[in-house]
């Protein structure tokens, strides 16, 4: 992003990419609580209204994506039970409003296994090859993009996490490791605004669906 802290903390309009992450999940009357991963030393974190909300609690980051998740599940011990539900939304991801939450739960509540929001992938995809050259066109009639958040087992998701650790896979999400361990997650559609802030121009698009999309429910 080109900036001088984490995108997580980035202004978008009255409020940080984080806080407009997580206030869809504090005033959702179906979460009992939230933990959010913050790295030590993390000089951010503490000046946010998030950090003295009643329900929110912290653990550590951990070297990448799947430690840090791992460490969040680790932290619900004793505050919920192995059977409990949770929901895994990535802090970059504002524009994820009460209706994604709504759908997830809605569509997964008396699966199985438990499943993710995604996005069918509406463009032509390539395989290239190393020197950027075309190897193949991909069909995407079956090419979904995955979002967040994505819903698990706290067991369940634990075990499969620790264990794509435990042989040094790095998943990228949470369902990679529960198919890693055998399981087939489903998916749930999701809204095309429910992006994920990685460059200086997605702001401005989280902006305008905050405003247009988000704001309108």
């Amino acid at each position: 992003m080109g900036a001088d802290r984490p995108k997580q903390y980035l202004k978008l309009l009255d409020r940080t990419v984080l806080e407009h992450s997580m206030l869809p999940f504090c005033e959702h009357p179906l979460i009992k609580g939230i933990v959010v991963v913050v790295a030590d030393g993390d000089e951010f974190w503490p000046a946010l209204a998030p950090a003295r909300h009643p329900r929110v609690v912290t653990a550590p980051g951990g070297h990448e994506r799947c430690h840090s998740v791992l460490n969040g599940l680790k932290r619900l011990a004793g505050l919920a039970d192995d059977g409990d539900w949770v929901l895994v939304h990535d802090a970059a991801r504002p524009c994820v409003s009460g209706t994604d939450i709504d759908s997830l739960i809605d569509g997964l509540r008396d699966h199985p296994v438990g499943g993710v929001l995604a996005q069918p992938v509406r463009d032509t995809v390539k395989q290239v090859a190393q020197d950027h050259a075309i190897e193949a066109t991909l069909e995407r009639e079956r090419l979904w993009r995955a979002l967040t958040p994505q819903m698990f087992r706290l067991g369940v998701l634990r075990e499969a996490i620790g264990a794509a650790a435990g042989e040094s896979l790095l998943v990228t999400d949470e369902a990679q490791a529960l198919e890693h361990s055998g399981y087939r997650p489903a998916i749930v559609p999701g809204g095309a605004h429910n992006i994920k802030v990685s460059l200086p121009e997605d702001l401005a698009l989280a902006e305008f669906y905050l405003k247009r999309w988000v704001g309108s429910e």
